[in-house]
């Protein structure tokens, strides 16, 4: 006996309609800005990655009418616009909030914490992965590794660090950036929205005063492998920067210089090893 594709839950529905036009006065604007950024480029198909966050810098995501624009725009079809759209995770495809905040639950941040701060912030914020608080402020997402192991663990809110984090500092974090208070990364510029990080990851010029001096760099701990590659003396033994004191000097609370720029997130003392709440385990040096 056969069934129908209604009696298998199946919807053949009608085509996909075309995907709506942009304003023209939006359309004529980011033109404007699209052929600067292809005359950027030998090949024009090369470009398609920055005006892919040119459109998201638009709408906030990746709609089908950017995806559109841009195919018009470098001569190619929707399907191959798609295909990259769809495969990087820095492009959304759905309407966000203002910070996108990533918490990574990659191996070591993971193991330090990661995971408890995911946790912590889906009941704290009342959503899951992807999703988006009502005020439409604050997007959670669980990342991949954010290339700072070091500092671990990590969140990231529009792809800047706040390293050293704790469940903890972690709601802090997004309970500032819902009330509007002011945010400083540990390394990097101030807090943009992330339609203008979309925009400046166009290769657009950050236009906020100040903000290009306050780029950041790698931190200290990121600096020794390279140093000692060099063959430079090996530096005195890094510290956590929210260390305990200890007997051996070396192991005394380390005190930021004014050049190491750390956030006003920063987890306080107890991290992820050593909050009660949330143990790592037992520490022990290498040979031990």
């Amino acid at each position: 006996m056969t069934t129908s594709s209604s009696e298998r839950g199946v919807s053949l529905g009608m085509p996909q309609l075309p995907a709506p036009a942009y304003p023209d006065d939006v359309r004529a604007r980011l033109e404007t800005d699209a052929r600067e950024v292809i005359a950027r480029y030998p090949d024009s198909r090369s470009a398609l990655l920055p005006l892919l966050h040119l459109v998201q810098s638009e709408e906030g995501h990746v709609t089908r009418t950017g995806m559109q624009f841009c195919a018009d725009m470098l001569d190619l079809t929707t399907a191959e616009v798609t295909a990259v759209a769809t495969f990087y995770t820095m492009y959304r495809r759905k309407a966000s909030g203002d910070y996108q905040v990533g918490v990574c639950t990659n191996t070591l941040c993971a193991v330090m914490g990661g995971d408890a701060i995911f946790e912590t912030l889906q009941e704290h914020l009342g959503v899951g992965n992807g999703e988006t608080t009502d005020d439409g402020k604050v997007t959670l997402e669980h990342i991949e590794c954010n290339a700072a192991c070091d500092f671990a663990p990590v969140v990231m809110v529009n792809w800047e660090f706040f390293d050293n984090q704790t469940p903890g500092s972690a709601k802090h974090l997004v309970d500032d950036l819902r009330a509007g208070r002011p945010v400083q990364p540990t390394r990097g510029a101030r807090l943009c929205t992330f339609k203008e990080t979309a925009r400046i990851l166009a290769g657009f010029p950050d236009e906020r005063p100040g903000a290009v001096e306050e780029g950041g760099s790698a931190g200290p701990a990121s600096l020794v492998g390279l140093r000692l590659a060099r063959g430079e003396a090996a530096p005195a033994r890094v510290v956590h920067p929210r260390g305990g004191p200890h007997g051996d000097p070396q192991d005394r609370v380390h005190q930021p210089s004014p050049a190491e720029h750390l956030s006003s997130h920063d987890a306080p003392q107890d991290t992820s090893a050593s909050d009660p709440a949330h143990p790592a385990g037992p520490t022990v040096e290498e040979g031990e």
